[in-house]
């Protein structure tokens, strides 16, 4: 019988698809990976990796074990976490990765609170894109996703928290800067910086501005940018415009810049868990989400759905 060792070892390597990454993350020499693993194929009568494949990829076989793999470890490690229920204080580990857009402006806002008021929960947070937060949730390797929504995924619960409304970016001496209030119409795809691809957010930007990209803010010159902050600094010394999320908005317009908010109904994203189906670690999450809805600004737990428009994306 396959010990749970060599379970875990198998989806190191499924994970890094590297014999010495998987060794490392496994905190094992590569020699006793790769002897475990031989002694499993050996025992089970199959190849579980190609190795001769650069990266190592599983065989036909080894794809079917490494399903049931993923499976008898996240049941395995079910047991402590159903020993730990009776607990009256949360504890145990906690995996929670959010998207980039969010993580600069949201985390610092609970991270202190939440390790105060729980301090035997170990919480690792770490930046992620949408896609790769969904590729992390199925392979079990983090509990919960911070991200936007909706995303309509088969497996997955979304948890609502709020409702982020989008805000332009603009220099003060930009024409629009004249107006109070922004409509959709008003933007012309080419004055915009975009986020670059992987991003939800730079499909919002898209969809928000009906862009066809046929130029540029520079016309010899295309940029777009991994972090909203870059964008922020385009704006300020090269002109043009961006679209920012209220958190990354509010408070945070550089020197001659400002933020012009839109009119009804305001473009916005809804922020929110994403999660397993069948996630026993709920207690914490339901922590988390208290947390959070403590400190977001007031006006975001004011805002009321009829006045804004989610403006959905493609996960």
């Amino acid at each position: 019988m396959p010990s749970l060792t060599q379970l875990e070892y198998v989806l190191a390597v499924d994970r890094h698809r590297h014999f010495g990454k998987a060794a490392k993350a496994s905190f094992v020499t590569q020699p006793t990976l790769s002897q475990q693993l031989q002694k499993l194929e050996d025992e089970l009568g199959i190849v579980l990796f190609d190795r001769t494949k650069k990266p190592i990829l599983p065989t036909q076989a080894g794809k079917l074990v490494i399903e049931q793999a993923r499976i008898a470890v996240a049941e395995f490690k079910k047991i402590a976490l159903l020993a730990r229920q009776d607990d009256q204080e949360l504890s145990g580990e906690f995996s929670l990765a959010v998207i980039p857009t969010l993580a600069p402006y949201l985390i610092p806002l609970f991270i202190e609170k939440f390790s105060k008021l729980h301090p035997k929960v170990n919480l690792h947070i770490e930046e992620l894109q949408t896609a790769q937060i969904l590729r992390a949730l199925d392979q079990d390797e983090i509990d919960a996703g911070l991200l936007v929504t909706p995303l309509g995924q088969p497996g997955f619960e979304e948890d609502v928290l709020f409702y982020e409304p989008f805000y332009l970016y603009l220099r003060r001496d930009h024409p629009l800067a004249k107006k109070e209030k922004m409509d959709e119409k008003d933007m012309d795809g080419s004055e915009l910086w975009l986020l670059k691809e992987g991003h939800c957010f730079r499909e919002q930007m898209i969809r928000i501005c009906s862009l066809d990209r046929k130029s540029s803010v520079l016309k010899n010159v295309t940029f777009e940018s991994g972090n909203l902050e870059t964008l922020k600094r385009l704006v300020d010394l090269n002109g043009g415009y961006t679209l920012l999320p209220y958190l990354a908005a509010i408070g945070r317009a550089g020197v001659g810049s400002l933020v012009k908010p839109f009119n009804r109904p305001v473009p916005s994203r809804e922020v929110s868990f994403a999660y397993r189906r069948l996630q026993l670690k709920r207690p914490v999450l339901a922590a988390l989400k208290a947390v959070i809805l403590e400190v977001i600004p007031d006006e975001l737990r004011k805002l009321k759905p009829k006045d804004l428009e989610v403006v959905g994306i493609s996960a």
